[in-house]
């Protein structure tokens, strides 16, 4: 046993160790990661571009056309670029672009590992590919490589940027780069943009004026004077100005002297040629935030969906329009057309001029505004997919609303009248305020959240905060949305309940006719029945149902054409909308003013918004572009109705045709038709002795009722609002007695309700039933059938028995004695399967 032990113990000692085994294994990983590096570092560095074009490429322009072909905009066309030495350069411009572009540009060798990392950080784990590049880079990826934004033109632009530092001084570089800046429009390098901005040379720049341009090459376009965002450029001069005293170029005392000349800085009028500028900048800031800031610095040309013809004329109308409506305190508008089918944008119109100093460079379209009633629709189709019908009748009459504790709303009509029932159909026509609240209400704010949100409505998105936020007012526009996505929603309609993002690029080609996007259908998404797209289209294309609010010669009626259309207008007269559609083309208009003050006179339907949507109308289906609305389903039947109240045609009352979806339409006449008993005597409802003993004239009466599903009491509101009106009627029709008739005989009656007088019952359990009519006591109450007591009750005043009787002919006797000794007494005759003989 010792000596197997002693074996094991020798076996294990002689055993060769593990350790050269592994060392060779991580040398062969070493060397294929080497290898592997070397090829990648091969595959990278075979189509680099040689660092000493930099001194030689130029930038190339890129076109922007709209979909025929037709030039909008040459980016750079007329490129100003004048050669200046780095000792021409302002001192303030050299540290200001270090400070804002690359602090530590003199320190490192090309790139920047703090960025790099923050870039790799960025891109893992954020899902974005972002930047961190130095002077050298920028110069590198601005002239040499394409505007790409992928993970391999990022290695390629470090690769450049080691070899460009060992060509060139720190001092030629930052030369380079000021030279190939992009300063906005067509100033290009920093010589050109000191002259088009101030009117000097870049050696004779202030500090504030250095600063303004050192901010500029990052987002030319967003932070240009001219054409950018407001006030943009001042924001990022600060920005400038800060880092600059961060780093200590400057001290506090200069930065905050530099400031306060941002708001007295004036700069050289542009000379800017564009046609649809506000379109031109919506498309180069969408390309931009996609493919980066330098997309357009590489020669592309890029078709877009616009149609130049549609777009200069709605500029044209909109122009004149609101020249017209300035008295009015009316100084600015807006409009977007789509393409029907497509979503494609053909029109962007952001503002009345885009080169008016105080309104021009507002982008209206993307804005957001309160859009009144025009998101009606909305609430209407959530309705007419629960069931509601273009018939259904509900009351326009004054009617409060229960919010939260103490808190009621109560809307009103746009022309402060009433119209009391009234049918959807009518209500959506006319723009009832009251009726649109009522329709919410019984829908549900998240179901027309939902709605809008799947519609495109972006900001209706049914999140908690927007559940909490809004209110039944958002039914009549109390929540802002952007005109061109509120247009977008109306094609939903228009394409019969699909919907498609909107579009405005076809095709992108790169400077050697090579396409790098070409637009793909995307995918149709249903978000709303067929058959509900084709009742609000009609609706809203139905000139007689507008009649009441809008009369029959509207701005909303394109003579000979059949367009859909509605308006909005907020209480308060901040936003006034009209947005309209035919199966081909929908056009939104928006008129208001851009620091949101209330306009003067508008009236929907007259002025404001309808005549510039009426002129657009016009022109696009006088060129092509087709009338008329998606063809009617096959689920969607019409009917006769009674013309009043929605059911079906009741006699004496006027009809009209309705649709339908099928299963949805009136199996009766309306239910608020009732015929009640009348007291002769006293004109209230007849009470039972006056019913039994004919006391009674019947009458018809229109009782509408309705229940309030908002009411955390008990009070119906609803109704009370409808009482209220009631009152206030002069049509007898509505005067309906709600009290019982309170008349009783003088002498004690007996009522009896079954059986009757020779009645012939077909079954041999009787019911005895009935009661007694009298103010007198009553001392006992007796019952016989055939002189046999069935009942023999003291005090009793009414009876109810079951009796079980073999087929035959039997009386039946009622006596009923008094307290004062007086006797009343009735009989009848009644069979049993048997037939009484008269």
């Amino acid at each position: 046993h010792m000596q197997i032990k002693k074996d094991l113990l020798l076996r294990r000692k002689k055993k060769p160790p593990i350790w050269p085994k592994l060392l060779i294994i991580l040398l062969i990983f070493f060397v294929g990661f080497l290898a592997i590096g070397g090829i990648t570092l091969a595959w990278f560095l075979k189509d680099l571009p040689s660092p000493s074009k930099l001194s030689t490429e130029s930038f190339a322009s890129s076109i922007i056309t709209d979909r025929n072909g037709k030039v909008l905009y040459e980016f750079y066309k007329e490129k100003k670029q004048i050669p200046v030495k780095l000792d021409e350069v302002s001192k303030y411009v050299i540290w200001a672009t270090i400070a804002i572009e690359d602090k530590n540009f003199y320190k490192h060798r090309g790139v920047s590992e703090r960025g790099i990392l923050r870039a790799i950080f960025n891109t893992v784990f954020r899902r974005k590919l972002q930047g961190g590049s130095t002077i050298t880079q920028q110069l590198i990826k601005n002239i040499l490589l394409t505007p790409e934004r992928t993970l391999s033109r990022k290695i390629k632009e470090v690769i450049l940027a080691f070899e460009v530092e060992r060509r060139y001084t720190k001092d030629e570089i930052l030369e380079m780069y000021l030279n190939n800046a992009p300063y906005g429009g067509a100033f290009w390098g920093i010589e050109s943009a000191a002259r088009g901005y101030f009117g000097k040379s870049a050696k004779d720049l202030s500090l504030v004026e250095a600063a303004v341009l050192a901010g500029l090459p990052q987002k030319p376009t967003y932070y240009s004077p001219f054409i950018g965002k407001k006030d943009a450029w001042k924001a990022r001069a600060r920005q400038v100005l800060r880092r600059m005293r961060e780093d200590g170029y400057i001290s506090k005392k200069e930065e905050q002297q530099a400031i306060k000349q941002l708001d007295k800085l004036t700069f050289k009028a542009p000379k800017l040629t564009i046609r649809a500028p506000h379109f031109v900048f919506f498309v180069k800031e969408k390309l931009e935030e996609k493919y980066g800031d330098d997309f357009l610095q590489k020669g592309l040309k890029i078709k877009t969906t616009l149609d130049l013809n549609l777009q200069e004329k709605a500029q044209e109308v909109v122009k004149e329009e609101i020249e017209k409506l300035k008295k009015y305190n009316v100084n600015n508008g807006a409009i977007v057309a789509l393409d029907s089918k497509t979503s494609e944008i053909l029109a962007m119109v952001g503002s009345y001029d885009f080169f008016d100093e105080k309104y021009g460079k507002y982008n209206a379209t993307v804005a957001l505004r309160q859009p009144g009633s025009a998101v009606k629709p909305i609430t209407y189709a959530v309705a007419f997919e629960r069931g509601y019908t273009p018939a259904t009748v509900l009351m326009d009459v004054p009617t409060e609303f229960y919010v939260d504790k103490d808190k009621l709303y109560k809307p009103e009509n746009y022309d402060g009248k009433y119209r009391g029932p009234i049918q959807l159909r009518f209500a959506l026509g006319n723009s009832i305020n009251v009726v649109a609240v009522k329709l919410l209400a019984l829908v549900g704010l998240d179901s027309f959240l939902d709605k809008a949100y799947k519609m495109g409505i972006t900001t209706f998105e049914p999140t908690r905060e927007n559940l909490r936020r809004f209110g039944l007012s958002i039914t009549l526009g109390g929540g802002e949305v952007r005109l061109l996505e509120l247009v977008n929603a109306y094609t939903v309609f228009a394409r019969g309940g699909e919907k498609l993002p909107y579009s405005y690029i076809l095709e992108i080609q790169d400077f050697k006719g090579k396409t790098i996007y070409k637009k793909k259908e995307p995918k149709k998404i249903r978000v709303l029945d067929k058959s509900v797209a084709f009742l609000i289209s009609h609706i809203l294309s139905d000139n007689n149902a507008r009649l009441l609010a809008f009369g029959p010669n509207s701005y909303l009626r394109v003579p000979g054409k059949t367009a859909a259309v509605k308006t909005g207008t907020t209480n308060d007269k901040r936003d006034n909308w009209t947005i309209g559609f035919t199966k081909d083309i929908t056009i939104g208009v928006w008129v208001g003013n851009n620091d949101n003050s209330p306009m003067g006179r508008v009236a929907s339907g007259i002025t404001g918004a309808s005549p510039i949507w009426n002129r657009i109308m016009r022109y696009a289906l006088s060129n092509g572009w087709e009338d008329g609305i998606i063809e009617k389903p096959d689920n969607v039947v019409a009917k006769e109705i009674d013309a009043f109240l929605g059911g079906l045609p009741k006699e004496g009352y006027p009809t009209r045709v309705e649709y339908f979806i099928k299963g949805t339409e009136p199996k009766s006449t309306s239910p608020f038709y009732k015929r009640l008993k009348i007291s002769k005597t006293t004109g209230k409802l007849a009470n039972e002795y006056e019913i039994q003993t004919g006391n009674y004239e019947e009458k018809e009466f229109v009782v509408i009722t309705e229940e309030d599903p908002l009411s955390p009491d008990g009070r119906n509101r609803w109704q009370e609002a409808i009482d209220k009106w009631i009152e206030e009627q002069d049509d007898p029709r509505y005067k309906a007695p709600r009290e019982i008739s309170d008349y009783k005989p003088e002498e004690t009656q007996i009522l009896l309700d079954s059986p009757k007088d020779k009645q012939k019952i077909d079954s041999n359990n009787v019911e005895i039933k009935g009661k007694i009519v009298s103010d007198k006591e009553i001392e006992k109450l007796t019952i016989f059938v055939d002189e046999a007591v069935i009942l023999d009750k003291e005090g009793a005043k009414s009876f109810d028995e079951i009796v079980s009787l073999e087929d035959g002919v039997y009386s039946l006797r009622i006596v009923v004695k008094e307290k004062d000794g007086k006797q009343v007494e009735k009989t009848i005759k009644f069979g049993v399967n048997v037939k009484v003989e008269e």
